[in-house]
Formats: structure tokens, sequence, C-alpha cells
């Protein structure tokens, strides 16, 4: 069992936990996530790791109700356990991997959308570790639904607080705040890295594509069995089938189809629209093996 040692409410439908998990902690790096399972029937949930503390063998996880069990995980509290914490999982952020010198000479802006902030603290956080600075653009619909604005703060070079509504910080989307500061304000970005919403995601990749600004994305809100043998989260990148539980989550955006994910995400949703997707994808319907029949 996995002892939940924090649980707090960030925002409308927007919770935060630490969970002792020490040998998850000892082992991984931003960009990687976990599954969790509240007990021996319940379902296996995908999560980004939002921050890791390997003393303390803590793992934090920030997650948003969107079905029954997210909203039966959020009446955890501090003292109830996990039946099953599984971790790390997936590739690490590219930049655990890349030579530091090279890496400080870059210049970085993370966009983060919603809930989004929560695989983007712990990159910036390791990069701020590292002695590299990245600018972050952290947006949200409106003041009260902004999250991990002061984490964000303690780490980021600059940070750029947007809401949909003007209700707090700039006033828009965050592709205009990009756009702004690029054109406006004179700001060079090497590289973008984007989490959030997929349609946030595709208009952050369509503005840097134009702004030739390569760009990372995490395709973890595709995800649902997290171990490859769904298929859940086959996606085109450029030429290639890739999986994002298997393959990333990461990948390079100007290369996702995220026409086609957003559109096959919603068939997923159906017996009807899985079985039509396993007969359009023959073998490449599945991750893993390939043949496993995960969602049989």
């Amino acid at each position: 069992m996995y002892k939940i040692l924090k649980a707090e409410k960030l925002a409308e439908k927007i919770f935060l936990m630490d969970v002792h998990a020490p040998r998850v902690a000892g082992h991984c790096h931003p960009g990687q996530f976990v599954i969790v399972k509240m007990d021996d029937k319940g379902e296996r949930i995908p999560l980004t790791i939002c921050d890791y503390d390997r003393e303390a063998g803590t793992i934090t996880i920030v997650f948003q109700e969107v079905g029954a069990s997210t909203v039966k995980m959020a009446d955890l509290k501090e003292g109830d356990s996990f039946r099953d914490f599984v971790g790390p999982l997936g590739c690490p952020s590219e930049f655990v991997h890349e030579n530091l010198e090279e890496l400080k000479k870059k210049k970085l802006v993370f966009v983060a959308g919603g809930v989004g902030a929560a695989p983007v603290y712990p990159q910036v956080k390791w990069l701020h570790e590292h002695g590299i600075a990245a600018d972050v653009i952290l947006g949200a619909k409106t003041k009260d639904m902004v999250i991990l604005e002061k984490e964000l703060e303690a780490v980021a070079g600059n940070l750029y607080v947007t809401t949909d509504d003007g209700s707090y910080g700039r006033s828009g989307m965050v592709t205009a705040v990009l756009e702004d500061l690029v054109q406006n304000e004179g700001k060079i970005y090497d590289t973008c890295v984007a989490i959030g919403p997929m349609i946030m995601m595709k208009f952050v990749c369509l503005l840097t594509k134009k702004l030739e600004i390569p760009t990372i994305v995490s395709m973890n809100p595709i995800m649902v069995d997290g171990t490859g043998m769904c298929g859940a989260c086959r996606l085109q990148v450029g030429d290639e089938i890739k999986f994002a539980c298997v393959d990333g989550p990461e990948f390079d955006g100007h290369l996702v189809d995220f026409d086609q994910a957003m559109k096959r995400s919603q068939m997923y949703k159906t017996e009807e629209g899985r079985a039509m997707l396993k007969l359009q994808e023959g073998d490449t319907h599945h991750g893993g093996c390939g043949n496993c029949g995960g969602d049989n």
C-alpha cells in the first residue's frame, strides 16, 4: 500500500497528492509518469509525476476530475492509501540526457496550459537546479484555475501568467503571449516545450512552426492503460506510428498529427469505435507487442 501523506485541492476539480513511494522516487526523472490504482477493482490511471523527493521517498501527483475514477480519487484523504503505485514509466525529458554545457547555451520556453503545469514544473525545476533558467508561460481559463504559480515562479527565469478571460495576469490564450514575447518583446527561443490540452498543444505547434521554434509536446492526455497494451495512445508522428506510453510521452510537436489523435481519442471511447479502429489499423492497433488484444 502507498500512503497519501498530503491531499490538497488546488482549484475546482484539480487536486494534488504527495504519496510515499520510495522506489519510484529513487529512480524517476522529469517527464515520466506513474500508474495508480485505488483498490483491487479500481481503474488504472496514468498520471505525470509533478515532483519527487528522493530523500523523503515521495512522489507528487496532480490530477483533474474527468471521470468516475478520478472523482472517487478526489475523495481520498491524508492517511489513505493507493493499492498500486507503479513507476517510473515512459521516457524522461530529453533535457535529462543532454550535455549540460550545451544545454546552458539554449534559450528555452515552456508553455503550460491548465493541468499541464504539473508536468512542466519538474522539468523547469530540474533545469533550475542545474543552473539553467527557462521562461514559462502559464495559462488557465480563469484566475481560480491557475495552479502551481508560486512553485513555478521560484524556479523559472521569467513567469508569464495569462487567463483566457483576462481575470488575472495577461489576457488571452498562451499562444498570444508566446507570439507577443517573440515578435514584440524580442525574445529568442531555441526550444519550446508545450504541455496541456490537445487543442492547446496543436495551436502552439502551429505558431512555433511559423516562428521556426522546435517544439516538444507531451501526449500524456491520450494515455489510458499506460503500458502499450490497449492501443489508446497510438498516434502518427511524421511517417511513423508511435505509442505515447511506451515511446513517449514526449514527441516532436511539429510531427504529431493532432487532428488524427483527437479524432481517434473520441472514437476509442466507444466499443463500436474501438472495433472500427482495430479494423482500420490492423497490426499497428496496439503498442507493446502489437498483438496482445488489449481491448478485447
